[in-house]
């Protein structure tokens, strides 16, 4: 059961005396040393398996069977934001700003410590689900920061084998620098909110599959690869692709990668997705499209 809106106000206050913030008293334990190396439990692969992505290419990756990916997919749905989230962003129902300043700092923090596309798009995955299950209060700036930290906190416990102390996820022009007790308490607050499902699938969950399966069985080479990476790491802004399940945005990338360098058909292509909606592909695929060219206008 997620925490209760009155408990999550009462623990997210912002007095001047730190020892307070987050309903913390006096003498509980600080941050003393890193988390060490963070246990790993991704679907379909044993503990031990790294996530295959080392400076923003994904390598030595492993095919997913059949199997795995209809498991994938039938999960996914847990682990997407709640109700019409996409649409009260839009509506302006949300704070679409706010949103976008966490993205900012979320991303710039991953570069400075050099984590693995995964760990932004995980932490992304989590701030979007929180937003669409509890609405901070609007004008408080520092909130939407402290939240930004635990989620990148959260995902690089998930997905990297170093995991820095929370002060140094607190790089760059933070207006706000948070104890280690008081991201620890948002950790938890966010673990709560959506109910410990940290094991998220995601676009690259699915990615390496559909480059197969659309390139006529090939493996994909590192070009591929590399430009679904980018490709997928350019939809985490963009309010649209939020109505689309993790499957279908790594089909629209691996259409949109192999049209750029191979001929492709497109309409054998569609008939090979067993696992995706058709018409929704297409029309992520448009979307996709639509973003691509303002990301990368020389492609």
């Amino acid at each position: 059961m997620g925490l209760g809106y009155e408990y999550a106000s009462s623990i997210l206050l912002c007095p001047e005396d730190s020892s307070s913030i987050l309903g913390f008293d006096d003498g509980e334990g600080e941050e003393q040393d890193s988390h060490g190396e963070a246990q790993r439990r991704d679907l379909c692969q044993s503990p031990d398996q790294k996530s295959g992505f080392c400076g923003g290419i994904l390598m030595d990756f492993t095919l997913q069977s059949e199997d795995c990916v209809v498991e994938l997919v039938e999960r996914e749905s847990q682990h997407r934001p709640q109700g019409d989230y996409a649409g009260r962003l839009l509506r302006g129902q949300l704070d679409m700003v706010a949103r976008s300043a966490a993205i900012d700092r979320i991303q710039k923090v991953h570069a400075h410590h050099n984590f693995g596309p995964l760990t932004a798009y995980l932490s992304i995955n989590y701030l979007d689900r929180f937003l669409s299950s509890y609405e901070l209060p609007q004008g408080q700036a520092w909130m939407t920061q402290l939240l930004s930290v635990a989620c990148l906190a959260l995902a690089a416990k998930v997905e990297e084998t170093e995991v820095p102390l929370s002060l140094e996820l607190q790089v760059g022009d933070a207006n706000h620098v948070f104890e280690a007790r008081t991201v620890h308490r948002m950790e938890l607050l966010v673990l709560g909110t959506l109910k410990w499902r940290m094991q998220a699938p995601t676009p690259f969950s699915f990615i390496g599959y559909f480059l197969h399966k659309f390139s006529d069985g090939n493996l994909p080479d590192s070009l591929l690869i590399s430009s679904s990476v980018d490709l997928i790491l350019g939809t985490v802004r963009e309010i649209g692709f939020l109505e689309y399940r993790p499957s279908e945005i790594a089909a629209a990338v691996a259409l949109s990668v192999l049209k750029d360098t191979q001929i492709l058909d497109l309409d054998q292509a569609l008939a090979c997705c067993i696992h995706v909606n058709k018409v929704r592909l297409t029309k992520c695929h448009t979307l996709l499209h639509s973003i691509k060219c303002c990301l990368f206008p020389r492609t």
